[in-house]
């Protein structure tokens, strides 16, 4: 596994080894001791999976403390912008993200920490998204930012008009209005 870090502490992206053959693809997509050894020392207790068409935008979420989750987040058909804001209070790189290309062709996967928010766009016709998290789901800790809030000022690489957002996704607070 190759290991690409960013320029936010934390947030790793990671390409495996891909073997080839006339039979097709292999590769290793998870490897907890590996992972634990390499990345960060964590159990992943919850794997999520979502198929979403062109232009859906899931996000910007997370969960509040104590709740909050790790994440490993990759594509298993598609293609789709992932974001991660940090959100950390004293962290010197607050407000900043990282945004990562992910597709089935790339086989990349990023390790978003506890701390940032967290979505994804859907760049492809439809997208199979799946990720892993170190803490379960717990729906009085959800917490939201607003996917275009200026001061972010994030590059979804589609076109606004044809973003499709859930109701939820509509209404979260700007960056300014965290409440954590």
């Amino acid at each position: 596994m190759n290991i690409i870090k960013t320029d936010i502490q934390g947030i790793i992206i990671l390409e495996p080894r891909i073997f080839h053959d006339e039979r097709g693809i292999f590769f290793e997509s998870f490897s907890e001791k590996w992972f634990r050894e390499n990345i960060y020392d964590t159990h992943f207790v919850q794997d999520n999976e979502s198929t979403s068409r062109y232009g859906v935008l899931r996000g910007l979420h997370f969960q509040k403390p104590p709740f909050a989750q790790a994440k490993l987040v990759r594509v298993v058909s598609g293609r789709v912008l992932d974001v991660a804001v940090d959100i950390r209070e004293n962290s010197p790189t607050f407000g900043q993200y990282v945004s990562v290309e992910l597709s089935d062709e790339n086989k990349r996967q990023v390790f978003i920490p506890r701390g940032f928010a967290h979505g994804f766009v859907v760049l492809s016709n439809e997208a199979v998204f799946q990720y892993k998290c170190d803490n379960y789901y717990m729906p009085q800790a959800e917490g939201s930012l607003l996917w275009d809030d200026p001061v972010l000022n994030i590059d979804w690489q589609i076109d606004t008009g044809k973003v499709i957002l859930s109701e939820k996704d509509k209404t979260s607070p700007l960056l300014k209005h965290l409440m954590i």
